[in-house]
Order: structure tokens, then sequence, then C-alpha cells
């Protein structure tokens, strides 16, 4: 889970910046480089240990307190309705942000393409279960390789399908 924290400048101003999951993309890759070249960011990680530690919600809540710590804005909208715990600034939640706060579409943005990128370096590194086509998400042919060659170390042990299997004894 990758989750980021975007202050943009006071003219910022780019054509066609919206919701991360109405992009294609190349539209995406393209808005990534430009907010990465007019805003301040950060990027934080919720690797596999810590949400299976805290779970899905908390481990992404503390991603972002990480990122808006780090980044450190006077003021921050987040997406949802979950406010981040220990964070530096006021904090306003909206359900839905990524399609009305240029901020937080930007966020939205850059935790999507960091992501993306990081399956498919994982891809690289465990081609059998095809990271750079379905990204981790639940894809029939994702649960066949889960079936097939049982997790490695990047599945979550509370991703459903391996929480499942492992009760059912049935990926080892």
């Amino acid at each position: 889970m990758v989750a980021a924290a975007v202050l943009l400048p006071l003219d910022f101003s780019i054509v066609g910046l919206n919701d991360s999951k109405k992009l294609d993309p190349v539209r995406r890759t393209d808005l990534f480089d430009q907010i990465l070249a007019t805003a301040k960011c950060e990027v934080e990680f919720a690797f596999p240990d810590e949400i299976d530690r805290l779970n899905i919600l908390r481990a992404s809540l503390a991603a972002m307190s990480r990122a808006v710590n780090r980044l450190a804005p006077p003021e921050c909208i987040v997406d949802g309705n979950q406010v981040p715990p220990n964070c530096p600034c006021p904090i306003t939640t909206a359900v839905k942000g990524d399609g009305r706060f240029a901020a937080v579409a930007a966020a939205s943005i850059l935790a999507k393409v960091t992501r993306d990128r990081y399956m498919v370096e994982q891809a690289a590194i465990y081609p059998q279960y095809g990271f750079d086509l379905h990204f981790g998400y639940p894809t029939p042919d994702h649960l066949a390789a889960l079936r097939t060659h049982g997790p490695c170390v990047i599945h979550r042990r509370s991703f459903r399908p391996v929480a499942d299997a492992l009760l059912q004894g049935t990926l080892f």
C-alpha cells in the first residue's frame, strides 16, 4: 500500500488532473512527472508485515501520517473519512476527495504510479505471479498463481485469498 502527500504551489495548474483511477496509465505517468516537477511531495509505503499487524485501514492511515509528517504542510485534506493519527496540522477529510481537490488528486496519482512501478519491480523478482499485469489485485490469474505457487514475501497474510487458503492448508 502506498500513501502520498502533496503540497501544491499557489499558482499550480495542470490540465487533466483527476482521480488516478479515472486516468489511463500513460496520462497518469505524464501527470506524475509534472507533479514531481512542480509540487512538494512525500511518498510512504505500508508493507505487508505492517498491514498484517495493524490491518489495511490502520496501516494506510499510518503511512498517510508518515507522509504528512515528512511534508509538514500548514493544513491537509485527506481522501476518505478517516483522520490519520499524529499529524502536525489541521486535517479535513473528504470522501472522494481525489475527484474534488487538486492536491488529493495529485497524491492519488503519485501513490498509484509509485505502487504500480513497485509491482513491476516485484514482477522481475517473482515472475510467476504476474504482478506487472495485475499489480497485486485479485484477478483470476493472480488467484491461480497463488494456488499454484503459494504466497511470496510481498503477499499480505491478511489478504483474504491468502488467509483463506492458509486456513484450509491449500497453499503449502
